[in-house]
């Protein structure tokens, strides 16, 4: 089995922290698509059309309607890196399933494994007919000890929301799992490792640690980031559109709890002095350069000016390492938490670029979005309509480093999503031809160019991405029909060069893998370094000299402490690795219907699964199903010959019984239910035939009479593939 080990941890000093990139040169030569991957075919989507609250349900196989929005997978803050993993949530559809899903996709090895959990897409105000786009499934990593976090199907429930208090004790839905589930082997990354409530379920009604219960009602809108000590935050709305309020969270890698959180702004702001009207924020929180900071816009709840929805752009930074204090704005004026009034932070007016005055005629809803290059250029981007002369505008605000003010500029090429290397800038976005395309500009400036755009190949409707370590991570829909449909990873390499140093405690990868049969000791240990360096790794009292990579085979089963000197420098990387016993095969098949589930506990995947003598397929999934029929022949082998395989002959009739037993001569036979008819022949003892008959099976049961035939022992064959014999005695 195949684990990958984190180092071991002293002051400043973590493996594989998730953060933005921050090099200071950039050189590009080629932008090019590194790979496409299918995730699955069966993504959710809302097929529908937009409907009205109360909306009745038109079935499961009708298009799925929804009430704000037609996206819910790939969407949100959905996709996250860690090591060579790249983590990806989604609902699997169609209208009938909905079902909470995880996967993880191996860059090395090109295997997936996912993860399906038992909740299901509840749909709008718990109608699970109408979609709701608000609730997404948010996923984080913490790379200090390597859990993974999913918060999920929220849009600011409550115990009085929806208010007839369906969701009373269903309105935060969280689960998490136990240190080090990110970097298990594919077979061991199953539901097993996230932690059960009370009820067995992993899902719960709030995040563990000293935060009231009252802090985890009527949230939207969840989003995890981190810190450069690799500490793992989430950010989330509290209230509704215009009178909403961020609050943010800290997890302790070393309790394994989550902190109290920090109210950004309050709700109810009107009832402050000098402030009219509440107000509610879209945007996110970031923690950039050694900064949390923070952008929105606004939405307030006067229904009486000229916008419709969104107004203004927002920005603030704070240099405190709790992100409680040092607030100020883009000027460098200081201000308190929580914020009442927006007024002081607020940036620029998108809707100064339009000509409406009228009512509700500004339109300010998507293509927000804002980030911080290495060298502290501050680039906004926003899109506003003025509805009265079908006029768009898409807007790039930007503050150079060391500038005093932002520049607004209307020569901007649109997008929806704004993301940083360095000092470059790149908006990554989809064409009109529904197909990749990357735009960057040095930071600082508005000169965009665009560096890649597909112009063959798969189209695509939406998607969501993360960039790391000079790669575009672009989690995509393929524009495609039903309720169900494709989705898709794309891994794009920007051509950026990625410094390393051989002391930088992200060098090296390790990677175990455990003994393939008891008692070979065949255990290996891979290491793969970043930077070429001379190294001496030293393992169970021996030294191994290398520059770059190493592998040290034929180690036996049990925990080793693991060191590598960097020759010249007063550094050593240590991690703490263990090689695990082989496993043998073991689980159960169990018979439902026409089908077998089978559940594998132990044994290396991935599994092939042979019917009848032919292999049906391959999986790295411990729980999944296979058609049968009576007298099939099932075997389930793992990766290794040597841990054995599972076994099982198909056989529906093995519960079948007689009753009443003995008998007078009138009795019936219990029949499987999906069967409509069955051949019977009843014999005596002396292997006489004396009933042949084709019967029809009435709700599971066969009658035979036999009140004619003399006392004595019966024998009822059913003729199958397999024929089975029934044992009745005739008093």
């Amino acid at each position: 089995m195949k684990k990958k080990y984190t180092q071991t941890k002293s002051l400043f000093d973590y493996l594989l922290i998730v953060v933005m990139l921050v090099f200071t040169s950039v050189s590009y030569a080629q932008v090019v698509l590194e790979n496409e991957i299918k995730i699955t075919d069966l993504g959710l989507h809302f097929d529908g059309s937009k409907v009205s609250s109360g909306a009745t349900n038109a079935g499961d196989n009708a298009p799925y309607d929804y009430f704000f929005g037609r996206t819910i997978s790939a969407h949100g803050d959905a996709i996250k890196t860690y090591g060579h993993y790249v983590f990806m949530t989604w609902y699997r559809g169609g209208k009938n399933d909905r079902h909470v899903m995880l996967t993880r996709y191996n860059i090395i090895t090109g295997t997936m494994a996912t993860i399906e959990f038992p909740h299901r897409h509840t749909g709008y105000q718990n109608q699970y007919w109408i979609g709701e786009s608000h609730n997404t499934i948010a996923i984080g990593i913490s790379p200090l000890d390597g859990t993974i976090h999913l918060l999920y199907d929220m849009h600011s429930y409550s115990p009085s929301r929806p208010s007839n208090g369906s969701l009373a004790n269903d309105y935060f839905r969280y689960s998490y799992s136990v240190p080090n589930t990110a970097t298990v082997s594919d077979s061991e990354f199953t539901l097993d490792k996230f932690v059960k409530n009370a009820n067995d379920n992993p899902k719960h009604l709030r995040m563990p640690g000293s935060a009231a219960q009252s802090e985890f009602l009527s949230l939207t809108y969840p989003r995890f980031f981190q810190n450069d000590e690799g500490e793992l935050l989430m950010l989330m709305r509290e209230g509704g559109n215009n009178n909403g309020m961020f609050k943010f969270i800290k997890y302790d890698a070393n309790t394994g709890e989550w902190g109290n959180f920090i109210d950004f702004n309050r709700l109810n702001a009107r009832s402050q002095p000098g402030i009219t009207y509440n107000w509610g924020l879209y945007g996110d929180m970031k923690y950039v350069n050694g900064k949390f900071r923070l952008g929105f816009q606004r939405r307030s709840s006067n229904n009486d000016d000229k916008y419709l929805y969104q107004n203004g752009v927002y920005y603030a930074y704070s240099d405190d390492q709790t992100a409680a204090t040092g607030w100020k704005n883009y000027k460098g004026e200081s201000f308190n938490l929580p914020l009442w009034d927006a007024d002081p932070i607020k940036v620029m007016e998108p809707g100064d670029y339009v000509a409406t005055t009228q009512a509700n005629k500004v339109h300010i809803v998507g293509g927000f979005d804002w980030t911080v290059t290495a060298n502290e250029d501050v680039h906004i981007i926003s899109q506003v309509r003025d509805l009265e002369n079908n006029v768009t505008k898409r807007l790039h605000t930007y503050k150079p480093s060391g500038a005093s003010d932002f520049i607004t500029s209307e020569d901007f090429p649109g997008g929806d999503a704004l993301y940083t290397s360095g000092n470059e800038l790149f908006i990554v976005g989809l064409t009109s031809s529904k197909r990749v395309f990357i735009e960057k500009a040095e930071g600082g400036t508005n000169n965009f160019t665009r560096v890649y755009e597909a112009t063959s190949g798969r189209q695509f409707d939406h998607g969501v991405l993360h960039i790391e370590n000079g790669k575009v991570y672009y989690y995509l829909m393929e524009d495609s029909s039903g309720s169900a449909q494709p989705l898709y990873l794309q891994i794009i390499d920007l051509d950026i060069p990625i410094p390393t140093e051989p002391t930088a405690p992200d060098n090296f990868i390790i990677e175990v893998i455990g003994e393939t049969c008891a008692g070979m000791g065949n255990g290996t240990l891979i290491i793969n370094g970043s930077a070429t360096h001379d190294y001496i790794a030293t393992i169970d009292g021996v030294n191994y000299n290398f520059t770059k990579n190493k592998t040290i085979e034929e180690l036996s089963p049990g925990t080793y402490d693991l060191c590598i000197e960097v020759v010249g420098e007063n550094y050593n990387h240590c991690y703490q690795v263990t090689i695990e016993e082989a496993e043998s095969l073991t689980g159960k098949i169990s018979v439902t219907k026409k089908s077998v589930t089978v559940s594998v506990q132990t044994g290396k995947a991935p599994y092939t699964v042979i019917k009848n003598g032919q292999q049906l397929f391959e999986t790295y999934q411990s729980n999944f199903s296979v058609d049968v029929n009576h007298g099939d022949n099932i075997q389930v082998k793992s990766k290794e010959a040597c841990q054995g395989e599972m076994l099982k002959t198909i056989n529906f009739f093995e519960n079948i019984k007689a009753y009443p037993n003995p008998t007078n001569g009138l009795f019936e036979l219990y029949i499987p239910n999906e069967m409509e008819t069955i051949d019977l022949e009843v014999y005596n003892i002396q292997s006489q035939l004396i009933v042949s008959k084709t019967y029809t099976v009435n709700t599971g049961k066969v009658q035979l009479n036999i009140e004619d035939k003399p006392k004595g022992i019966y024998f009822v064959k059913l003729n199958s593939k397999k024929p089975v014999f029934i044992k009745v005695i005739k008093k």
